[in-house]
């Protein structure tokens, strides 16, 4: 029984004659990381699940549930936890559990942007994943405490994989009791995005890697990515926000003397002034192998300051985990 994609889910429990109200109570119990058989206060699901869905149910959980398995865990002194997933077949990804109640998951196996400062870009692509698979990483860590924000961060690009990343936002956004924009959808940018997530049901928040305003830089950094100009990325962003409401947080990992210039700050005050959108800055999670530096915390800070001077709204982040060197690829890197 092969159950990969949430279609695969809903056609299984069609052909044993379950109805859209058996399926939608079914998917539930699972997103909320509860025994399929769940019930309700009022009624037990026993009593209205058609006989041969109760039969195979057991089979159906048992397969859904090795979607996904901990493989291996570090916990940080920040509260954050990555873990290192088992997939059915046997390959790995990452999922994050953040501190509070946050989640960041992955969508591929490897990934084929191949950002030279990323762990995962260094693999290459190894395999999409379903959209089960996907959800199958919220399900797990509900069972370790909370999950009401969920960030598609991880290995991969979602755009990469779009029909199977919208239909995991859809089902978490309809059925997963998770607010729209406490969804979150990370890419390099790619233009199907822009076209295709304003159609959706549940339109997500946007993030977009920027991490740097000069075209050149880009290309050298993210040599895959689409062919996007950091000013054509930045109004494309700008056209989403207006339309759904939601400022667009704009992703700059800090590279010591690469990306954290004067004038890479004049650049992103002139890209993004007046624009519906905030700046992340997130100091570089060193890895092994890679000639990245994380800027000097007083520059990080005086580059955050200097855009908040100018009306720019800036967060400096830190990259969750950097005590057990939690940054994307390296706890897989580690284990492979």
């Amino acid at each position: 029984m092969a159950l990969n994609d949430i279609a695969d889910i809903r056609r299984t429990l069609h052909e044993l004659g379950a109805l859209p109200v058996h399926r939608d109570r079914i998917l539930r119990a699972w997103l909320a990381g509860h025994p399929l058989e769940t019930g309700t206060r009022r009624r037990q699901t026993a009593d209205f699940l058609p006989l041969a869905v109760r039969r195979v149910l057991p089979q159906i959980e048992e397969t859904l549930a090795a979607l996904a398995r901990i493989h291996a865990r570090e916990d940080s002194a920040d509260g954050s936890s990555r873990l290192l997933l088992r997939l059915a077949d046997g390959q790995t990804v990452e999922s994050v559990r953040l501190p509070g109640d946050g989640l960041c998951v992955s969508t591929q196996v490897g990934c084929a942007v191949g950002c030279t400062f990323c762990q995962t870009g260094r693999m290459g692509l190894l395999r999409q994943l379903g959209s089960a698979e996907i959800i199958a990483q919220v399900v797990l860590a509900r069972r370790l405490g909370p999950v009401n924000r969920v960030v598609f961060m991880g290995m991969g690009e979602p755009a990469h994989n779009l029909d199977r990343v919208l239909e995991a936002i859809e089902l978490l956004g309809t059925m997963g009791d998770i607010g729209h924009k406490n969804l979150v959808f990370s890419t390099v940018g790619d233009q199907r995005v822009f076209e295709r997530l304003p159609l959706g049901p549940v339109k997500p928040a946007l993030a977009l890697s920027l991490h740097t305003t000069r075209s050149d830089l880009r290309r050298t950094l993210l040599p895959k990515a689409a062919d996007l100009t950091p000013d054509e990325l930045v109004e494309l962003g700008e056209v989403y926000a207006r339309e759904t409401g939601y400022p667009i947080q704009y992703q700059w990992t800090l590279l010591e003397g690469i990306n954290d210039t004067d004038e890479e700050l004049a650049g992103i005050a002139r890209l993004l002034k007046g624009k519906y959108a905030m700046m992340n800055f997130i100091p570089y999670n060193p890895s092994e192998g890679l000639p990245y530096r994380r800027p000097a915390p007083e520059r990080a800070a005086r580059m955050a300051g200097i855009l908040h001077q100018q009306g720019i709204i800036t967060r400096l982040r830190q990259s969750a985990g950097q005590d057990i060197e939690g940054g994307c690829g390296q706890l897989r890197a580690r284990h492979v």
